[in-house]
């Protein structure tokens, strides 16, 4: 009978560190546009880390320095499981939560894109070839870019020209000086429309800057190290999807010639380092958003 007290207590205790690194995981998962939550909130998260810490301890104490009996083993090693299940059901909630909130604004930015002809599919390759350089480049670099906040800002790049006249959206030839000038207010645009939601705060920057340049003769002239990393990012699928894309006044172009254009620019718009790890990206998978528009 002692050795089953200690095998439960011991199983109970392993399942509640498996429990405290699950939890500390899904605590870094909500730092995202959709659950970074308020400061009472994060403290909430903090201060239950702190208990299941507890509970922890609870469990050594109870198998080095107690005498518990089989009741006192069922309950340490059953409290174990119901909070795993609890833990897996809201990973499970907050996960199904956020697939369906991005198929929402999927569609609407389809909706939006229907507006204009030359952008028709536009929003979503760019957030499709976005996340294929994201997980092309190294751990280091994007350890501090949250996954389904770059997802967000490739998504809602474009946002801001829903501000901009269809006349010139929809314009068949070259746009005039004039009518360039309002069509580069469109990344400002985006970013106060969606001002009211305070959770896109965090992202607002990278959609800002996605049309600054390396040499600094972009939308707003800022320097290359002052260009936030998911800008950059989020430039050079702008890019890949701008050549590759039909438009009222001009033929669509091969992923080819894309690739050529893009090291053609490497180094002066579009980030070098960047351009490179682009460049390992299977063709396949690059041609294969080209196929969703």
């Amino acid at each position: 009978m002692r050795l089953l007290i200690n095998i439960f207590i011991v199983a109970g205790a392993i399942l509640m560190v498996v429990n405290i690194i699950r939890y500390i995981k899904f605590m870094k998962s909500t730092h995202d546009v959709l659950s970074s939550g308020k400061h009472r909130d994060v403290l909430w998260t903090y201060i239950a880390l702190i208990l299941l810490i507890f509970f922890l301890l609870g469990y050594l104490f109870t198998a080095f320095f107690s005498n518990p009996d089989f009741m006192m083993s069922m309950v340490l090693f059953w409290g174990s499981v119901f909070v795993a299940i609890i833990l897996t059901l809201i990973f499970n909630l907050l996960g199904t939560t956020k697939e369906r909130s991005i198929d929402i604004v999927e569609v609407l930015i389809g909706v939006i894109d229907a507006r204009d002809p030359n952008l028709k599919g536009h929003s979503k390759q760019v957030q499709d070839v976005t996340m294929l350089l994201y997980n092309a480049l190294p751990k280091n670099m994007t350890k501090d870019i949250n996954e389904i906040s770059l997802q967000y800002a490739s998504l809602l790049h474009d946002v801001g020209k829903l501000g901009i006249p269809e006349a010139i959206l929809n314009k068949p030839s070259n746009l005039s000086l004039e009518e360039w000038e309002i069509m580069r207010t469109h990344p400002k645009l985006g970013v106060d429309l969606l001002k009211s939601l305070k959770t896109f705060d965090d992202i607002s920057d990278w959609i800002l800057y996605h049309h600054e340049r390396i040499d600094g003769n972009g939308y707003y002239k800022i320097k290359k190290e002052d260009i936030p990393l998911p800008s950059k990012i989020i430039a050079i699928a702008d890019t890949y999807s701008a050549i590759t894309m039909r438009r009222s006044y001009k033929a669509p172009r091969t992923h080819e010639d894309a690739i050529t254009i893009i090291t053609e620019v490497a180094g002066t718009q579009l980030d070098k380092e960047l351009v490179d790890y682009f460049l390992t990206i299977p063709s396949e998978k690059l041609k294969e958003t080209i196929k969703v528009i």
